[in-house]
Parts: structure tokens; C-alpha cells; sequence
């Protein structure tokens, strides 16, 4: 059992820290980690206001999440800690949510969550704990290459998580433990049966967890009211189509929701641009990308000048790409590549790393791209 948590020698010399969200996945790992004889601590973060989040279905680290987790840990007969992390959580992902929001961009709240409080905080916590490890319930493989650990896509393509963990560090990787990764959630949902776990038939948490109902837009407007100034919907001529309530109910690919009469062709978002206060919509060519900049690269392993696959939606296909000054060069166009968002590159299964898109190029060649920023 100990095998799951890649670690070596006697388990009762062995101390393992479980990131535990309440959910079905983090407990399971805490029962599996409890199963190696291993001393287990867990340890959940309160990231929000809890009070709001008590009877909301879908939440995480928060209210009854954080009970679950605590009723979990009391059956295993671990020990159990929460650490109030709201503030933290407040400035690094929800202020910066709102503000990408504002700038026209789409943000990814997951992907800032795990850089900072769920990977970097919790490293440190589990560090000061004297733990050997520190295990979480996401689906992604970690596996011993040549060169050392390597972050792997999930067995179940249908719960892969790699996406959202594009910006682990090497030295993250060597200290985390992910023993979901080659499971199916249903064997994982079967363990926390047999372990009578009160989390076995507990929903899954939605994507943005501080999101009551889906309803991004309101959690915007309460940070930043200004974020809700109307504006013209134009067309990519700079022609007035109509008027929009906002630019943060509209996202880049849109196409429902416009409110245009009268056109003899469907449009779709294709550019948000927050210094006219306009959103440009035009037919869906429009919206064909060949290249796209990378900021904030994190890389797991080298990747210059080099064909990779690229993701870059968390529930889009990964598409041949090649990363050349910092560009990411698309083989055929691709579609629904929106700022703010991030480019995942894989090698086969295994995630070499990623960045956050910056801006995107149109119909005009990858080479000229990259020969224009050389210039």
C-alpha cells in the first residue's frame, strides 16, 4: 500500500500529509494513506466565507466541506487541522478573478488556487509537519523517469486534472504524492464505501468553488461594480451593432446571448476590448488562431523549438503545436483561444508545462510571428 505514496522504507517511520477539501477524493486519499500505517495528518484550508457555502452543493474548503473532512478524519482516526487561509485566498485568486474580468480576459481561478494557497501554502504547512510527503485527491499521475519525477495525465481521461497543475514546480513534484491518478472514480468511490466514509456518495465540487450557482458575473460586479459599464457590440470594421451590459457576461467564442437582430449570418465574440469598452464579434473564421503568446511559463521540462501537444481549454483536445520564442505555433488553425487563459504542452501523456495565454494572432503565419518578435 505504501507503493501508492511512492515511499520507501518501514511505514510507521513514515509521516503523510492529506490535503483534505471534504470531498470524496482528498478522504479516500487520507484512508489510503491511514491503510499504510503511515502516521497521517490532515489538513484543510478555509478559503472563503463559510458562511454562505453551509448548504451549497458543489462547494470546497469551505462550511460543511470543512465538517466532512474533520467527520473523516475522526473516523480514520487521523489527526486533523484547518488553517484559516480566507484573507490569502481573497487577494491572490478572487480579487485577481475579478480583475482579469475586467481587463476582457478569461480567467482560470483553479489554476492560481494551486500555485499559490492549495500547492505553495500546503507545501510549506506539510514541510513544518515534518512530513515525508504531501498527498492530494487530484487526478494526475506522478511517475519516476530517467531524470526524476514527471507529471503524467490521469488514467481516466475523463477526470485528468493535468491542465490545472500545469504550473507545478520540479521541486513540488518531488514532495507530492497524487495516489488517485491511476484510478477510475468509481473504484474510488467504492473505497470510501467500504471505509464507511460519510463523503462516499458526495457530489463532485464544481470548477470555480466561491461561484454560488455558476453566476461568475455577480461575484464581479460585487468586487468591482465598475466591471458592469455598458458599452457598443461592434463589428470587426469598428461598426456599431448594437449595445452590451458589461463586458464580464461575454467571453471570447460567445455566440448566444448577443441580442443582434437583423444580421443574415451568426456571429460570435471574437476580441473584448476593455480600453473602448467594446465587444467585437464577427463570423466564426474570425475566430481561428494560428499562434498564441506565452506569459508566466512554468516548465517542467524543455520545450523551445520543440513539437508538443497543446491544450488550451481544460475540456478541449490536446492539438499538435510547436513553441518557438515564446510563441505557441498552432499546425492548422485552432479554435477558442482566449486570453487569460492557459496553454498546457504535453508530451504524449506526460505535462511539460504551460503558460498563460497573453494575446493571440489570426490568420497570419506562425513564422512571421516569431520573425517579428526576434526583430
Amino acid at each position: 500500500m505504501l507503493d501508492l505514496f511512492q515511499l520507501e522504507g518501514p511505514a510507521r517511520a513514515r509521516r503523510i500529509v492529506v490535503a483534505m477539501s471534504g470531498g470524496v477524493d482528498s478522504s479516500v486519499v487520507a484512508g489510503l494513506a491511514a491503510r499504510t500505517g503511515a502516521e497521517t495528518i490532515g489538513v484543510t484550508l478555509q478559503l472563503y466565507d463559510h458562511g454562505s457555502a453551509v448548504k451549497r452543493a458543489g462547494s470546497c474548503c469551505a462550511g460543511q466541506d470543512i465538517r466532512d473532512a474533520r467527520a473523516v478524519a475522526d473516523r480514520l482516526g487521523i489527526a486533523h487541522y484547518v488553517f484559516d487561509h480566507e484573507s490569502r485566498f481573497r487577494e491572490t485568486v478572487i480579487d485577481q478573478f475579478a480583475d482579469e474580468y475586467v481587463r476582457g480576459r478569461t480567467p482560470i481561478p483553479c489554476v492560481r488556487c494551486n500555485m499559490g494557497v492549495k500547492f505553495t501554502d500546503l507545501f510549506r504547512l506539510a514541510r513544518e509537519l515534518g512530513a515525508d510527503c504531501l498527498a492530494t485527491g487530484h487526478y494526475v499521475r506522478r511517475i519516476l523517469g530517467e531524470g526524476g519525477p514527471e507529471l503524467h495525465r490521469a488514467i481516466d481521461p475523463a477526470r485528468d486534472q493535468s491542465y490545472f497543475l500545469f504550473a507545478t514546480t520540479n521541486e513540488q513534484l518531488d514532495y507530492l504524492r497524487f495516489p488517485l491518478g491511476g484510478m477510475p472514480k468509481s473504484d474510488v468511490r467504492e473505497i470510501a464505501r467500504e471505509m464507511g466514509l460519510v463523503v462516499a456518495m458526495k457530489p463532485d465540487s464544481q470548477d470555480i468553488c466561491f461561484v454560488p450557482n455558476g453566476d461568475y458575473a455577480s461575484v464581479v460586479r460585487k468586487i468591482r461594480p465598475e466591471a458592469e459599464a455598458s458599452g457598443d457590440i461592434v463589428d470587426e470594421s469598428g461598426k456599431v451593432l448594437g449595445r452590451h451590459k458589461g463586458l464580464i457576461h461575454y467571453t471570447v467564442g460567445q455566440r448566444r446571448g448577443l441580442e443582434l437582430g437583423g444580421l443574415a449570418d451568426p456571429v460570435y465574440v471574437i476580441r473584448l476590448d476593455p480600453a473602448l469598452q467594446q465587444v467585437v464579434v464577427g463570423p466564426k473564421s474570425a475566430l481561428a488562431v494560428s499562434a498564441a503568446r506565452l506569459g508566466e511559463a512554468s516548465w517542467l521540462d524543455a520545450v523551445e523549438c520543440r513539437h508538443v501537444l497543446a491544450k488550451v481549454r481544460s475540456l478541449a483536445k490536446p492539438v499538435p503545436a510547436r513553441l518557438e520564442g515564446g510563441w505557441l505555433c498552432f499546425d492548422k488553425p485552432e479554435f477558442g483561444v482566449a486570453p487569460g487563459q492557459a496553454a498546457v504542452l504535453y508530451d504524449g501523456d506526460r505535462v511539460l508545462g504551460g503558460g498563460w495565454i497573453e494575446e493571440t494572432v489570426g490568420a497570419s503565419s506562425c513564422a512571421l510571428v516569431v520573425s517579428d518578435e526576434a526583430a
